[in-house]
C-alpha cells in the first residue's frame, strides 16, 4: 500500500552546510575530545511558548559532550551516550556519573561514536541494555554495529556484539542508527548509506536498510528476502538514506521512521516488508552544491514508495516519540522529532495515522535537538547536541 504524500514547504530558509563528504549542518562532524565529570548543581527552569500554551523547560542536566541518545530508567534516571564513546548514568537530581567502563570500542570521527541507548525488554530482570555505535574495521573502515550488555553501577559487563553492518566501508558520514523493539519478539535498527548512494539499492549490501532481528540475533523467518541468494535475510525495507529517527506507535505497533535528505526532502515513512523507498532513484532533495542527485530519475518512479510526509526544506531530523495514552494532556497523540538544522522540537498532531498539524518548539533555546523521548507520565525528554550537550524536561501546557 502507499501512503499518501503530505508535504510541508517552510517559510524560512535554512543556511545548509557543505561538513566533511557532503555533510550538512544536520549531519555532523564529531569531536573526540574528553569531557569531565560535571557534578550536581541547580539549574535553570524557563518557560517557553507553545500553541497550546506555555511550555515549562527544566534543564536536568548540562556538561555533556555532544549527547546522542537517551534511554529513561525505572528509577527515574538516565542513561545517555555522548558520541566521542562514553556513557554515563543520569541521576534523577540531575547527577552525572564518571563515564561508565565496558563499553564497545567506537570510530569516533565524522558522525561516526556511540550512537542510540535502549533498555531491552526484560531490563527489569536482566538489566541488559542495547547500544548502537560505529564499529572500526580494517584500513580505516567502519561500519553500524550494536551490542548488548549488563548495566553495572560503574561498568557494563557480558558484552555481546549482537549485528554488524556489513560490508564495512570508508567514509565518516551516514551512520543512523536508532534501535526498536517490536514488543512482538523482534528489535529494529535503522542505518545510514554510509554516504555511498547506490548501496541502498544493493540486497547484498547492509547498508541503507531498515533491519529487523529476532531478540537473540538470528533472523525472522518471515523476514521478505528470507531464501534469496542475491539478497541479505535481515533487510526489512531499502532505499533508504541515513535514518536517525526510529519509534513505535504504541497504537498500532506500528514502526516508523524519519531520515535525512540531502539538499531538501527529510521524509517519514512507516516502513512495509520488503518496500523500496527509493533513494537515491527518487528524492525531494538535490545536492549541497545545488546540483541534481545523479541517480535521481524525479520524486516518483514505479516499484518505490512515496514518503509518507516529507520537508521541502530539511530541518536534519534526529530521534523520534510517541505521545499517546495521555488523556486530557493537549500533547496526546503527538509524534515529536528532534531538529538539528532548524534548532528545534517538531511536534506533529496526529489523527491515527494522519498527520493534521505541525509545530516548533524550543527555537528560542537555538540548540540542535538530537534526541527526544516521552516518559510514562507524558514529559518530554530531549537532548541537545553540543560541545556542552543538556537534557531537559518539557511538561506538557496546561
Amino acid at each position: 500500500m502507499r501512503h499518501a504524500l503530505h508535504c510541508t514547504t517552510l517559510a524560512l530558509g535554512l543556511s545548509l552546510a557543505l561538513v566533511g563528504c557532503q555533510a550538512r549542518q544536520g549531519e555532523e562532524s564529531a569531536t573526540a575530545t574528553t569531557a569531565a565529570t560535571a557534578a550536581p548543581k541547580a539549574l535553570p527552569t524557563q518557560t517557553v511558548a507553545s500553541q497550546n500554551g506555555t511550555v515549562q523547560v527544566t534543564t536536568i542536566t548540562a556538561g555533556l559532550e555532544h549527547p546522542w541518545g537517551v534511554a529513561l530508567l525505572p528509577d527515574g534516571g538516565f542513561l545517555v551516550t555522548e558520541r566521542p564513546g562514553r556513557l554515563r548514568h543520569v541521576g534523577a537530581d540531575g547527577s552525572l556519573s564518571a563515564p561508565l567502563g565496558g563499553v564497545p570500542t567506537v570510530w569516533a570521527e565524522g558522525q561516526g561514536g556511540l550512537l542510540d541507548v535502549v533498555l531491552s525488554p526484560d531490563f527489569a530482570t536482566s538489566k541488559r541494555i542495547f547500544l548502537s555505535y560505529s564499529e572500526p574495521g580494517p584500513d580505516d573502515s567502519a561500519g553500524t554495529a550494536v551490542a548488548s550488555a549488563v548495566l553495572g553501577k560503574d561498568a557494563l559487563s557480558d558484552l555481546k556484539v549482537f549485528y554488524r553492518q556489513e560490508p564495512k566501508l570508508v567514509g565518516p558520514n551516514h551512520f543512523g542508527s536508532r534501535i526498536v523493539f517490536d514488543g512482538k519478539g523482534h528489535v529494529f535498527i535503522s542505518q545510514g548509506e554510509r554516504n555511498d548512494r547506490p548501496t541502498s539499492q544493493k540486497l547484498d549490501m547492509l547498508q541503507g536498510k531498515l533491519v529487523r532481528l529476532n531478540l537473540d540475533g538470528s533472523v525472522p523467518a518471515d523476514n521478505p528476502f528470507v531464501g534469496r541468494k542475491d539478497a541479505r535475510p535481515e533487510i526489512w525495507s531499502y532505499g533508504h538514506r541515513n535514518m536517525q529517527s526510529l519509534a513505535l506507535d504504541p497504537r498500532t505497533g506500528k514502526v516508523w521512521e524519519a531520515e535525512h535528505g540531502p539538499k531538501g526532502g527529510d521524509e517519514i515513512n512507516i516502513p512495509e516488508p520488503g518496500k523500496n523507498y527509493g533513494w537515491p532513484i527518487i528524492t525531494h532533495g538535490i545536492n549541497y552544491s545545488g546540483l541534481k542527485i545523479p541517480e535521481a530519475v524525479g520524486t516518483s518512479a514505479p516499484g518505490m514508495e512515496q514518503p509518507y510526509h516529507v520537508w521541502e526544506v530539511s530541518p536534519g531530523l534526529s530521534g523520534m516519540a510517541f505521545s499517546t495514552g495521555h488523556a486530557g494532556s493537549k500533547w496526546n497523540d503527538s509524534l515529536f522529532l528532534g531538529a538539528l538544522a532548524d534548532g528545534s522540537l517538531i511536534r506533529l498532531s496526529l489523527d491515527g495515522d494522519k498527520i493534521t498539524g505541525e509545530e516548533r518548539l524550543l527555537k528560542e533555546l537555538g540548540s540542535r535537538i538530537r534526541d527526544v523521548r516521552v516518559g510514562a507520565d507524558g514529559a518530554v525528554y530531549v537532548l541537545t547536541d553540543e560541545t556542552d550537550g543538556k537534557l531537559l524536561r518539557l511538561d506538557p501546557p496546561k
